[in-house]
């Protein structure tokens, strides 16, 4: 079969001389879901920036249905018939759906009645052939987050691509908004649209791909049917060893200890000044994994910047028996509590820093590295730095390297190992392996595991429910600021969970699950 879309000898080199690409040939097949795998930095956001227009290659060709095309913007790419959904959502918030769709296709001046009325009877078209359905009259800002996905795909079919580039699209989805999903991408690829399909969900990619190609480095080092592929062999491939398993880590034999931990009426107002967090209490002791899942935008961002000195709070919030009301993150640091943040390269790491001076980023007024006038002590910065990389497998040019030369592993490597070096009583935790590949993924996980092994409260907050199965002793689900269940890890399964996620309490939820297995009403 002649392929809709293929690359020859593609090769890409940044200016600083990094060579993200090297002569990747990749042939993608009309009418397919092409799964795109590999490690961070392995070039699939390159390659794939290439292929949508954003970037040019440096060498080599695209061949666009066996005539080779050389994109100079997306809008050239558009026209062609190849559009990309990226991970963070290209959107107007205030405006609808309507809007965000028809926004840049329907020329200049405003969106008049008639001109409205024919994208709304176009799209109306569209949502009918699809399957794909949203709302076109309210702001996207107030649609869940998977509906928003919708619209976003709903705005390159609207634009007629034949090939859509989705990048990493279930990482901010419940269960169902992801199967949802695959669903749609069926529906798709039934009227014979392409898709390629970029993820580190190996379970994701085994289910929904026909073919799969996996990049190592910025090369090509497979490409693979499907039905040839297990998990263990496409994480071998994308790491170039052996991977262990991403089993569920076995829990101590021993009871959890006291509280570490103490949430009490817990109320917290987000930018808006509307309640985030409104009346959560929960407690995490010492060695157990304590996991609040939920879809990302139900509160879980301003409860951990309020248990870490980030934002105000009302209520009661308890280390050690020690309030942390009005404390400053440097003051609630010192009680023994670590702060993985969920943006790594926005909350955690100043990029054009070294990794010296990040590894000291908020340990820089401790004695052992400020000496006599306040002058930073270097050669124990240096040493701490080193001992870092060396302690967590950072790979890293040099310790005068600045962060924004690491790999988002490396860079994520680097946040934990800082914090960690505190020799924390509390670990709070958000979305710690989010956007790393699997050698990465697994690395954070066990580490967390072996912190709860030895004493330590571990505070996970995740959107992956795999994450959540592997490691949480009890599990949490936020849905608009509040607890939908609490429950230990054991009691409870992806469905239930999702169905939580949705906003559906505990014990509707559990009545549902057995509802759905036909085996009457009890705990799954």
């Amino acid at each position: 079969m002649k392929p809709l879309i293929e690359t020859r000898g593609l090769t890409k080199v940044y200016p600083d001389g990094t060579v993200a690409l090297r002569d990747v040939s990749l042939r993608v097949h009309p009418g397919e879901v092409h799964g795109l795998l590999g490690e961070n930095g392995a070039g699939k956001t390159t390659l794939t920036k290439i292929l949508s227009g954003l970037l040019p290659p440096t060498s080599g060709e695209i061949r666009w249905r066996g005539e080779p095309v050389r994109f100079r913007s997306p809008r050239e790419a558009l026209r062609r018939g190849i559009g990309m959904v990226h991970q963070h959502f290209a959107l107007v918030g205030p405006f609808t759906g309507l809007e965000n769709i028809a926004l840049g296709a329907e020329g200049g001046g405003a969106l008049g009645p008639l001109r409205a009325s024919t994208v709304r009877g176009r799209l109306e078209r569209i949502m009918d052939e699809s399957g794909l359905r949203a709302p076109l009259d309210v702001p996207v800002e107030t649609l869940p987050v998977g509906v928003q996905q919708r619209v976003e795909i709903l705005k390159m079919l609207y634009r007629d691509v034949e090939l859509l580039i989705l990048d990493e699209p279930t990482a901010v989805l419940t269960p169902q908004e992801a199967e949802e999903l695959f669903e749609t991408l069926r529906g798709l690829k039934a009227q014979g649209r392409t898709v390629i399909f970029i993820t580190h969900k190996l379970k994701e990619v085994m289910e929904i791909t026909d073919r799969i190609t996996v990049l190592r480095g910025g090369r090509v080092v497979a490409s693979l049917e499907t039905r040839e592929a297990t998990p263990e062999k496409l994480s071998t491939l994308m790491v170039g060893r052996e991977v262990v398993s991403e089993a569920r880590r076995p829990r101590k034999a021993t009871e959890p200890g006291e509280p570490v931990l103490t949430v009490r009426d817990l109320c917290v107002r987000g930018e808006s000044g509307l309640r985030a967090v409104d009346g959560l209490s929960f407690e995490v002791r010492a060695g157990e994994v304590f996991a609040v899942a939920g879809v990302q935008g139900n509160g879980q961002t301003e409860l951990v910047q309020a248990l870490t000195g980030l934002r105000p709070f009302q209520g009661d919030v308890q280390v050690l028996g020690r309030s942390l009301k009005g404390l400053l993150p440097g003051e609630i640091g010192a009680l023994g509590v670590a702060h993985i943040p969920e943006d790594r390269r926005k909350m955690g790491l100043i990029l054009p820093f070294t990794v010296a001076e990040n590894s000291v980023l908020g340990l820089q007024r401790f004695p052992r590295f400020r000496g006599a006038l306040g002058r930073l002590r270097w050669r124990r910065i240096y040493g701490h730095a080193r001992t870092l990389i060396e302690a967590f497998s950072i790979q890293a040019p040099g310790v005068r390297a600045p962060a924004a030369a690491l790999s988002g592993g490396n860079q994520q490597k680097l946040v934990v190992g800082r914090e960690l070096s505190k020799s924390p009583r509390l670990v709070i935790a958000a979305h710690p392996t989010r956007g790393l590949d699997v050698a990465a993924t697994q690395y954070i996980r066990d580490l967390l595991a072996r912190l709860r092994d030895e004493d330590v409260a571990v505070l996970l907050v995740s959107a992956d429910l795999d994450e959540v199965f592997q490691l949480a002793d009890r599990i949490g689900v936020m849905y608009e600021g509040r607890f939908t269940g609490i429950a230990p890890a054991d009691a409870l399964d992806r469905e239930t969970v999702g169905l939580l996620m949705g906003g559906l309490p505990l014990e509707e939820a559990l009545r549902a699950r057995a509802r759905a297995r036909g085996s009457g009403e009890g705990s799954p």
